[in-house]
């Protein structure tokens, strides 16, 4: 069916540069606002076009069952929606070998990130021709933060996080540190102690130019599930408080990885050759477009 046999492509981390939570839907999903940032360090797959129907996928995630894990569920999620709009799906197999670098329960999209260079890869290498729009429609129902690594570029977002507008953001270098502990995103979103009435800003103006325009419409520094997180998780609060000796540090997504900004990568690499010995961290780039985009 395909010329194209195997492919390898990034999917990288993402940091929340900033989270506000303005109400919680009858439905129970929070409405919310935040700054997606790309970042040029994350992990790896590679898929190789297989002539029968079987979706494989190694290695094995240890306490992840693979109708469970994000990569399988786009495989399939994909392959269901190409039946129904009658697309030759006969011989769509797939073995997918994962290069895992992202810590799981970080809050930098790994599974989101994961599941939308499968959706990118699959409908490559077995030749659907969605549109990368058609793609983040199929992502979202897989997580709210799909679609932002489907569009591949760093953006603004509203709704669930579907609502999404590309923006151009300066390329910061970041030092990443994770605490060694995994948060649970529900715990942190059925808490009732969660700030859920952050006034919306009115931010679209804004997105005519970069960062320094849509800091005057929003609060850069806040992070509403922060305060929460560092309750039920104390060693959030005292990785934050490491890392701020050096830089403002805040929490990306629900966590459990904190992050700070430096002006440039020795800087960062600097503070990393630091880390106390029970923290994990990383130093990565902020980048506009997602290099598995480049990669198609």
């Amino acid at each position: 069916m395909s010329e194209l046999t195997s492919l390898t492509l990034p999917a990288p981390a993402k940091l929340n540069l900033f989270l506000h939570i303005n109400f919680r839907r009858p439905d129970g999903y929070h409405e919310l606002q935040t700054l997606f940032q790309l970042l040029d360090h994350g992990d790896q797959l590679t898929f190789t076009y297989q002539k029968s129907n079987k979706i494989a996928l190694t290695p094995a995630i240890e306490g992840v069952c693979l109708e469970d894990n994000l990569i399988y569920k786009a495989a399939v999620k994909l392959r269901e929606q190409a039946l129904k709009d009658n697309k030759p799906t006969t011989l769509c197999g797939v073995h997918i070998e994962l290069e895992k670098k992202l810590p799981m329960g970080g809050g930098l999209g790994g599974g989101s990130s994961n599941a939308a260079t499968t959706l990118l890869a699959l409908n490559k290498l077995w030749q659907l021709d969605y549109s990368p729009e058609q793609l983040a429609g199929i992502g979202i129902s897989l997580g709210a933060d799909v679609p932002v690594f489907v569009l591949g570029h760093s953006a603004y977002a509203e709704g669930v996080g579907e609502q999404l507008r590309p923006v151009n953001l300066p390329e910061t270098w970041y030092l990443v540190v994770h605490p060694g502990c995994h948060v649970s995103t529900a715990n942190v979103f059925s808490n009732k102690q969660l700030t859920r009435d952050t006034p919306k800003s009115k931010i679209a103006p804004a997105l005519e130019g970069d960062l320094g325009n849509i800091a005057k419409y929003c609060d850069l520094t806040s992070n509403d599930c922060e305060s929460v997180v560092c309750q039920l998780y104390p060693e959030i609060r005292q990785a934050i408080n490491w890392l701020s000796q050096f830089s403002p540090a805040k929490l990306t997504g629900t966590g459990a990885c904190i992050f700070a900004s430096f002006s440039d990568k020795q800087r960062a690499d600097n503070v990393l050759s630091q880390l106390p010995t029970n923290y994990q961290g990383f130093v990565a780039k902020g980048i506009n477009k997602s290099p598995a985009i480049k990669g198609l």
